[in-house]
């Protein structure tokens, strides 16, 4: 098992955590399209070969974005990365990937 966060700005959050849901991302037990979000700013300085969705090469930008954090089985991991970076206006999608202990699936 699998935490993926990732940052997106407002604009496209549904758009993003419907493309990464649409994985299988997301399922806990009986339930899907499971997160948690928080908001916040995101602050970046695209150097000059970057072609930035929002702001200019060299100067320093800051976006309303939002924080997402999901659980994701070992088999679609690979999947949902892929589906975040499609979906993402971001040339360079700011994400995060960490496995899980086991013990969350122990019955003791």
């Amino acid at each position: 098992m699998y935490k993926l966060v990732f940052f997106v700005p407002e604009s496209h959050l549904a758009e993003v955590k419907a493309a990464v849901f649409a994985t299988g991302a997301g399922k806990i037990g009986d339930y899907e399209q499971c997160c948690f979000e928080t908001r916040g700013t995101g602050q970046f300085r695209p150097l000059a070969n970057a072609t930035p969705f929002i702001g200019q090469a060299g100067a320093l930008e800051q976006v309303a974005e939002v924080r997402v954090e999901l659980v994701c089985d070992d088999a679609l991991i690979r999947p949902a990365i892929a589906a975040l970076r499609k979906a993402h206006p971001y040339e360079e999608p700011a994400f995060d990937v960490w496995q899980l202990s086991d013990l969350m699936h122990s019955e003791e």
